[in-house]
């Protein structure tokens, strides 16, 4: 009677091993992105927070710094001043950013047409202005505006008419418009131009033998792929109209009369810490307007998304 052996296990086929089990966590990954982690915990999680305490707490007169819960905020909105500041920078917003964005556009499609003579020098020259300081720009424009010794009063001198005050109550938000615009055309061009140049000339030669006109061609191609480009450009804009502070802020030493220490949120914000010794309530201002300015260009850009799928 013979009996069955079981096979040895020499003879069985080779085959991969079952993975080992991983008895810790590898923690190389954090090693690449701890600095970025740390930097932006410091530079911009920890400010947030900390005016968000700021905001909690009120210096009394009796007590002392006092925990008063959401009062800066029922105060803020309820505030005249603030809400001046924010109906005043977004009527500059509404006005201003079509404008200049427009003019970017336009730029940006002239210089991608090939048809214009010089365009390195006409692309440097409209840049320009974005690398000079917005304190010098601003105080550059601010003599020009000047109506006894700028250039406004000598063209009254020289040709005996009076021009409006640029630097008057009426005048002085356009103004501030215009040394904006003039500020960041060139950037925002940059931004179009460089998204124009990306596009396919497969689809030029296609709408060439379709026989498009350059203005079907700009409708029906370039806008349509810039899309993404007029978005973010749009929302820096946003942002940057309601942090609008270096320019009302230097001309106010010009224009007294006109800009009042509450001209802008941003304005105000810093005007209640520093002059007014309320870094609580201050706070609680500015908070509020990260949010307003966190959901209308969350909005922005929601609506551009949408537009584009």
């Amino acid at each position: 009677m013979t009996t069955l052996e079981p096979p040895v296990a020499a003879d069985r086929p080779p085959g991969p091993r079952p993975p080992a089990k991983r008895n810790r966590r590898s923690w190389k990954g954090w090693g690449f992105i701890g600095p970025f982690v740390a930097v932006f915990a410091l530079v911009f999680l920890a400010p947030i927070a900390y005016s968000i305490y700021l905001s909690l707490f009120r210096d009394q007169l009796i007590g002392g710094n006092q925990f008063v819960g959401l009062d800066n905020y029922t105060q803020a909105l309820e505030d005249d001043r603030f809400w001046d500041s924010l109906i005043r920078v977004s009527l500059f917003l509404v006005v201003q950013v079509p404008i200049m964005l427009g003019i970017a556009l336009l730029i940006a499609l002239a210089l991608d047409s090939g048809r214009l003579y010089g365009k390195d020098f006409f692309r440097i020259a409209i840049f320009l202005p974005y690398a000079v300081p917005a304190v010098v720009a601003t105080l550059m424009w601010g003599f020009m505006y000047g109506t006894r010794y700028g250039l406004v009063g000598d063209i009254n001198e020289a040709f005996g008419v009076t021009l409006p005050d640029p630097l008057s109550t009426d005048l002085v938000l356009a103004s501030i418009g215009n040394i904006v615009t003039w500020e960041f055309v060139g950037y925002n061009m940059l931004i179009f131009y460089s998204a124009l140049r990306v596009i396919p000339h497969s689809l030029y030669e296609a709408a060439e033998i379709d026989g498009a006109g350059q203005f079907r061609v700009i409708t029906a191609i370039k806008l349509p792929a810039i899309r993404g480009a007029l978005v973010i450009a749009t929302i820096f804009s946003i942002i940057g109209s309601f942090q609008l502070f270096n320019e009302p802020n230097i001309l106010r030493q010009l224009a007294r009369n006109a800009i009042t220490t509450d001209y802008t949120p941003n304005f105000y914000t810093y005007s209640l810490s520093f002059s007014g010794q309320q870094q609580n309530y201050s706070a609680a201002v500015a908070i509020i307007m990260g949010l307003i300015t966190m959901v209308i260009a969350y909005i922005v850009q929601l609506r551009g998304m949408r537009k584009g799928a």
